[in-house]
């Protein structure tokens, strides 16, 4: 088995986890953007001004 050096480590890390972060964020944009999901966000959106918590 091979082992790898601080540096191959940290290179491997910077690169996979650049693209990991990217796709997350695409994954989330998606996800807000959907159509499907509007009305939960709407009702997410008036839930400060619902004075029935008060």
């Amino acid at each position: 088995m091979e082992t790898w050096t601080f540096d191959e480590v940290l290179a491997f890390a910077q690169s996979w986890g650049a693209v990991y972060f990217t796709l997350m964020f695409v994954v989330v944009l998606i996800y807000a953007f959907w159509p499907k999901n509007q009305p939960g966000f709407q009702r997410a959106k008036n839930i400060p001004l619902d004075d029935e918590g008060a």
